[in-house]
């Protein structure tokens, strides 16, 4: 399977990539369409696809995967590639990945090729692959972490001797139609970049090496192309008030539509698990709720302190067929520049508006509680929140202590109307109004006695 390979391509995986730095020059971040992310305007996932050696027919080529987003990463069942080749070109061998089909190959006799479809679908292959079939950042089953979240293991990376292409830099031509599934839609990607040629340093960092060529491919996410209809909601409450918010009905679907999406299953269903064994991969299966989304975040703002306040935070998983394993959480709120302390998540200030530190992204700590378990009563994950007090801007009026914006997993979750806020007592929201007309009434009453006596 190797005999299409040159044999200092062979060994690749002991080579070290180079992560490229973001050439706004190259003109690989000028692939933009309506998905810009506010909280995370420079996101986006780059593909590079680095010739290597040129063979007898074609070329050996490293395609690697980079996910610059802060907080978006790629879930189980894995990342899976396609494109459209733009003239003949076959797949004669793979390392690190996998096509999904082989495609009619009758006419060759002899070595037979790893692929010969016009319109390839790649996938990573698992963990656990035997070695010889592995390069560098290969075999996690197509799981990718965020960029800001866990850097070391935001890349994935494959090889492929490609037959019945061109063998010089003059007469190879880049791949058409690329489309990056994480696992799901949502990803658009633009048409190939020339760029730079790659470096790679060896092992022993004594020898640097440069691709013969260098293509890039910039995909960037929307979240009303992954899904018509949002995946997770915000409930609210408060010590000083006993109204508890709920998630707004039918944020994510309506319960009442039985055959549509909004489909779901009752907790105390007997038929609970049919349905979750019969449903396909990746498709939600979720509890009966009035909102109807796989998951529900809850704020809760526990107590209150001279200096100090804290909040709760709740992630509650309503969905029977999924574990969302690496999961993450971001909100903005005006006080996360105040932090002071976060018990059993992990924590890393967002700032996307520069100097302003309003944005925080919370997870999982590793073998504790970075695995959200499916629907259940093993299905939340909490914890609790400690914010200082800034006497210039905090305040418990207005629903100031509640977050603006909250993202699951980089989606957008569904907020209660502003109007719907647990509000502040009467007495506590009227107490100096009271004072004041107190005063203001005993002077008028000394003015008068004072005057007419």
């Amino acid at each position: 399977t190797t005999s299409h390979l040159p044999q200092t391509v062979k060994n690749a995986n002991e080579l070290t990539y180079v992560a490229p730095e973001q050439e706004k020059a190259t003109g690989f971040w000028l692939w933009y369409t309506e998905a810009y992310d506010a909280l995370d305007p420079n996101g986006n996932v780059t593909i590079k696809w680095d010739i290597m050696s040129w063979t007898p027919d074609g070329y050996v080529a490293v395609v690697t995967i980079y996910n610059f987003q802060q907080y978006r990463h790629f879930e189980s069942p894995g990342w899976s590639l396609g494109w459209t080749w733009a003239k003949k070109e076959i797949i004669w061998s793979m390392l690190g990945g996998q096509a999904t089909e082989q495609g009619d190959c009758s006419h060759y006799k002899g070595n037979i090729p790893h692929c010969c479809k016009r319109s390839p679908n790649i996938v990573d292959l698992l963990v656990g692959t035997p070695y010889n079939q592995q390069i560098a950042n290969c075999c996690k089953g197509g799981v990718l972490s965020s960029w800001g979240q866990d850097p070391a293991n935001a890349a994935a990376s494959f090889q492929l001797s490609v037959g019945q292409a061109g063998t010089s830099i003059k007469t190879v031509t880049s791949p058409k139609n690329l489309t990056l599934k994480a696992p799901g839609p949502g990803y658009t990607c633009g048409p190939a970049q020339d760029v730079p040629a790659s470096k790679f340093i060896s092992a022993d960092k004594r020898r640097v090496t440069q691709a013969l060529k260098t293509w890039n491919f910039t995909c960037t996410y929307s979240q009303f192309l992954a899904s018509r209809a949002p995946t997770c909601c915000v409930s609210l409450s408060s010590f000083y008030n006993d109204t508890i918010v709920p998630c707004p009905t039918c944020s994510c679907g309506c319960k009442s539509n039985i055959t549509g999406p909004g489909s779901c299953v009752e907790s105390d269903s007997p038929y609970l698990a049919s349905v979750v064994s019969g449903s396909q991969e990746n498709t939600p299966v979720v509890q009966c709720t009035s909102h109807m989304c796989p998951i529900r975040v809850h704020w809760h703002v526990k107590l209150n302190y001279k200096e100090y306040w804290r909040v709760k935070v709740t992630i509650t998983n309503f969905n029977y067929a999924m574990n969302y394993s690496r999961w993450n959480l971001v909100v903005q709120h005006p006080n996360f520049d105040d932090l002071t302390q976060i018990f059993s998540f992990n924590y890393k200030p967002l700032t996307p508006y520069a100097s302003i530190n309003d944005t925080g992204m919370l997870w999982g700590v590793n073998f504790y509680n970075d695995l959200l378990m499916q629907a259940g009563p093993y299905g939340n994950v909490q914890s609790e929140l400690l914010f200082r007090k800034d006497k210039s801007t905090f305040s418990f009026d207005q629903g100031w202590a509640f977050p603006r914006r909250v993202y699951f997993n980089g989606e957008s979750c569904v907020m209660p109307p502003p109007d719907a806020y647990p509000m502040l007592p009467n007495a506590g929201s009227r107490q100096d109004f009271s004072l004041l007309t107190v005063i203001t009434s005993t002077l008028s009453t000394l003015a008068f006695i004072f005057v007419y006596a």
